[in-house]
């Protein structure tokens, strides 16, 4: 299978500028090109480039998707590395939810500040939010 980058951004649902992207990066490695100096990208381009996407869509950065890649290419090496990297992303998922939890029972406190319309001037939401002692004792994170 030989494709363009147009109908390998197709197939993997990636923008064009994407790909271009990940291949400065190094998560996908530079195509041959053809005759015409078309990229040619091929059946293991659009494996990787899905693997890329699936990690991107787990919220995992650049680096951890290069990380994983290179244990993926290593597949009679141990997988400790890899259980490590996944334990170390949950850890940073648990202390996003506890920093968002913070913030949602903030912004609840303050739309608690005003229970229904009024005149701007009267607005406790707005009033609160210029309060910096309030601000500084209630800040998430």
């Amino acid at each position: 299978m030989a494709i363009r980058i147009g109908e390998l951004a197709r197939l993997t649902q990636t923008t064009v500028e994407t790909i271009r992207f990940y291949e400065k990066q190094g998560l996908l490695p530079a195509p041959p090109r053809s005759d015409g100096n078309y990229r040619v990208y091929g059946e293991s381009h659009i494996e990787r480039l899905r693997f890329i996407r699936h990690c991107r869509t787990l919220d995992m950065a650049l680096d951890e998707v290069r990380t994983l890649l290179q244990h993926r290419e290593a597949p009679s090496e141990d997988c400790g590395d890899v259980n490590s990297l996944l334990d170390e992303h949950i850890h940073a998922v648990e202390v996003r939810i506890d920093a968002l939890t913070q913030l949602k029972r903030h912004l609840m406190r303050l739309r608690e500040q005003c229970a229904t319309t009024a005149p701007a001037a009267d607005c406790g939401i707005l009033r609160a939010l210029s309060d910096e002692s309030c601000h500084a004792q209630t800040r998430p994170g």
